[in-house]
């Protein structure tokens, strides 16, 4: 893999996770999340945190254990093998990455066109969606070094506005619109986990910053648990703020542009304005997080075997794989639903960190990781799964559908791989 001359260090790690995080949650999903929890979503969110330091503790384990720009592509092969299950996870786990990157994409075009006078056509949004894609294939076949400076520059600008956002929120919010009588029934905070978790996913791109970084063992968990907690701290604050000062259902009507809709009653049109070129910024900085990531784990996946020899190809300071997912992406983001997605990614990830945490188990002694902790995680990872398969099969069939196809999709392409395909596979070292 590629080395960086200028290796990603504690704080480009932390600003590339939270890039990550930000962009797919607060910005694109607090309308998605509050049509099921309404004024309560802040509590959503602090669970969905708790889930995610769980994860993130038993994934920067074994990410200074392990260091690989393959990420949790690499945790499974260490704990279950190169087969056909591990095969099978990681391609998932790459389905997932790609169509989450659709999302993001297709918010970045949400919140562009809302910039465009009445009567715009409606091929704008994919116009920006297609756009923001293209121009961050480019900056990342540039290498590690240019993203992670974006993401620094980034970070930097959405953090303070949000920041801002909360602090002045909260200084002028309405105590009775938080009230706990507004909340709904407290099965549908923990049925808005199908969303809210999903928010927090992008962290997993900090385990594959892993060969770009000079001291792994040391960086990685702890740039993993910060920027955890950053966010949590940062969607808990901005919720509040939200709710505070917005009714649930202006919130819910305002949808995909929920956050700059917010900033109205506090800051009037510039408050909008504001915060809707912060969530450009927001998702723009995902989308390049996120594309350096799934380009490692694509590299990882072609070079054992579970995804064609091509995905591995370098072409400039990057690879080939880079090129195909940007395609894929772009095709995702003309074709699927934003809360659709939200579900079917969350409970994808869910099911892999579940799967990956449980793996961990077998490896406790090379890593060191507190047995309980790891189990706590894996639990949380299911539980969390469970709730949001028992929502969505009751509210949207197809995507119960739509998640089985997924699995079957990612098996078949196993199989024809492992049959036909040419494999290198590499003895692994423990």
């Amino acid at each position: 893999m590629h080395q960086s001359k200028k290796p990603i260090g504690f704080w480009s790690a932390v600003a590339m996770g939270i890039g990550a995080m930000v962009g797919a949650g607060i910005f694109a999903l607090l309308g998605e999340a509050s049509a099921i929890s309404g004024s309560a979503v802040y509590i959503s969110f602090i669970i969905g945190g708790i889930i995610a330091l769980f994860s993130g503790y038993s994934l920067g384990k074994l990410g200074a254990r392990y260091p690989s720009s393959g990420g949790i592509v690499e945790y499974l092969s260490q704990a279950y093998g190169i087969g056909f299950f591990t095969g099978t996870m990681s391609i998932m786990l790459y389905f997932a990455a790609i169509v989450s990157l659709s999302l993001i994409a297709k918010a970045f075009g949400n919140y562009a066109v809302t910039f465009l006078p009445e009567g715009f056509s409606p091929l704008w949004h994919h116009y920006f969606s297609i756009g923001i894609v293209l121009f961050f294939v480019l900056i990342n076949l540039k290498g590690a070094k240019d993203v992670a400076l974006w993401e620094k520059i980034t970070v930097g600008i959405k953090f303070a506005v949000l920041c801002g956002l909360a602090v002045a929120g909260i200084a002028y919010m309405n105590p009775v619109m938080l009230s706990p009588s507004t909340y709904p029934p407290v099965g549908d905070i923990f049925f808005s986990l199908a969303i809210t978790f999903f928010a927090y996913e992008g962290f997993r791109v900090i385990t594959n910053t892993a060969e770009d970084m000079p001291d792994p063992a040391k960086t990685l968990p702890r740039a993993m648990m910060a920027s955890i907690l950053f966010v949590m701290v940062l969607y808990v604050t901005v919720a509040i703020a939200v709710f505070g000062n917005l009714p649930t259902d202006k919130v819910i009507a305002a949808k995909d542009f929920a956050l700059a809709e917010a900033a109205l009653p506090i800051f009037g049109q510039i408050g909008f304005t504001v915060v809707a070129i912060t969530a450009l910024v927001a998702t723009a900085s995902a989308i390049n997080a996120n594309l350096y990531s799934v380009t490692n784990v694509t590299y990882q996946l072609a070079k054992d075997g579970e995804l064609p020899a091509v995905f591995g190809e370098p072409i400039a300071h990057s690879r080939e794989g880079l090129l195909i997912s940007g395609v894929l992406i772009i095709v995702l983001s003309l074709l699927f639903d934003l809360s659709d997605i939200a579900a079917i990614g969350s409970i994808s990830i869910l099911f892999i960190h579940a799967v990956t945490h449980i793996g961990h188990l077998k490896l406790l002694k090379q890593t060191g990781a507190s047995k309980g902790l790891v189990v706590l995680a894996a639990c949380l990872s299911l539980v969390a799964m469970g709730l949001a398969l028992v929502y969505v099969s009751r509210h949207s069939d197809h995507i119960v559908t739509v998640l089985a196809g997924f699995v079957l999709i990612a098996g078949i392409l196993e199989f024809v791989l492992q049959k036909f395909a040419k494999r290198e596979v590499k003895p692994r070292v423990v």
